[in-house]
């Protein structure tokens, strides 16, 4: 393939690109799903007004679509998962404006997956992904970016993004594996002693304050199972001080356009319902995205963003559930520490080795803290 050749395009929107083309190089994985970005746009959580403003790389040969990367100029950095407010705070501190910024991404999502989208028939994938990053370091010289961010790469993009150059950024998040559990017991069986203990103490608690929960797919969801679902998520932001990233209308259009994938956690107190997590299928993974509860109930989170997700990954062969950012107590729960990371290019020279410098010191830190995880598995020796 002739890099030069292509035409790189950049979109305002995904309605300016046809869903399968962008179906075939996105692949299975749920959240780069076209109805699943899609729905950030129609719903208006991505936008001029909300500081997520869609702005795609696309390549062509010829009419062809042969490659993709998401991406957005943020004006802030709400929503990433990579924290860089200290380094918005010393960009403008030395007098430089740190927003607008470039990022490749799933919004509000912080899920591994491919960043750079390449047809599955190219045989120069990997000059064509570094075409697509200087594209996108290009575009933040010309419009007066701070930087390009590349957020939760999966192996292959991170990659790419090594190759050019980019400052690797360290991260850790907990995950959940099943490699196989015949049932509950058997997960349990697997634990130390403490954590088996821990587990069955918080269950039960939940079971005699009168808890039942239920799984309800996406073809299954009433709305007002959704309406149920939105009023514990806003009112659990609310809780904390919080304004909701979403609305109704987003949960709508997913649970509506991919219905396999969608899948509702419920859980209901003296017969009424009173909280809901919200989770999203992939082909082995199971992600825990949103959760809420109306109800001030001892242990309900961990029974419905940890618990009954395990349950269903065990009763269906799924072998991962990732339970979202952060979170060490998720290692009480069965969660092991897994690498993430991000890749970045800052625009100015001298910040961009600034931020070298402090990324090499806290990634000695970070090792010394992923170790320690390691350390406290919850799992028998």
């Amino acid at each position: 393939m002739d890099i030069s050749q292509l035409s790189f395009v950049w979109h305002r929107g995904l309605q300016e690109i046809a869903a399968a083309d962008w179906q075939r190089l996105a692949g299975r994985h749920p959240m780069l799903d076209y109805t699943f970005l899609r729905a950030f746009e129609l719903s208006a959580a991505v936008d001029h007004q909300t500081g997520w403003i869609p702005y795609h790389l696309t390549v062509f040969a010829g009419a062809q679509l042969v490659a993709a990367a998401p991406c957005y100029i943020k004006t802030h950095s709400y929503g990433e998962y990579v924290f860089d407010w200290s380094w918005a705070d010393a960009y403008e501190q030395a007098g430089g404006q740190y927003y607008p910024k470039l990022i490749s991404a799933i919004p509000f999502s912080p899920v591994t997956g491919p960043r750079i989208l390449v047809h599955p028939d190219c045989k120069s994938a990997a000059a064509l992904a570094d075409a697509m990053l200087t594209q996108m370091r290009q575009l933040c010289q010309a419009h007066a970016l701070s930087g390009l961010h590349v957020l939760f790469p999966d192996a292959s993009s991170a990659n790419a993004c090594a190759a050019a150059d980019g400052l690797r950024r360290q991260g850790v998040q907990f995950r959940w594996e099943n490699p196989g559990y015949a049932d509950w017991e058997a997960f349990l069986a697997a634990l130390s002693r403490d954590k088996r203990k821990k587990i069955r103490q918080e269950r039960n608690k939940v079971a005699q304050q009168g808890v039942h929960c239920r799984v309800v797919s996406g073809h299954d969801v009433s709305s007002q199972g959704l309406a149920l679902f939105y009023q514990c998520y806003c009112h659990t932001y609310q809780r904390h001080g919080s304004t909701p990233y979403l609305s109704l209308a987003f949960f709508e259009q997913i649970s509506h356009d991919m219905p396999a994938q969608f899948r509702l956690f419920i859980a209901s107190q003296d017969g009424e319902d009173v909280a809901a997590s919200l989770c999203v299928l992939g082909d082995d993974t199971l992600y825990g995205r949103y959760w809420g509860s109306l109800r001030d109930i001892s242990c309900l989170h961990f029974e419905l963003c940890y618990y009954q997700p395990q349950q269903f990954c065990i009763s269906h062969g799924i072998r991962y559930f990732e339970g979202g950012a952060q979170g060490v107590h998720k290692l009480a729960r069965g969660f092991t520490p897994y690498a993430t990371c991000s890749y970045h290019w800052l625009s100015h020279p001298d910040f961009h080795q600034s931020v070298a410098r402090f990324l090499a010191r806290e990634a000695n830190t970070m090792q010394d803290y992923v170790d320690e995880l390691e350390e406290r598995s919850p799992y028998k020796a």
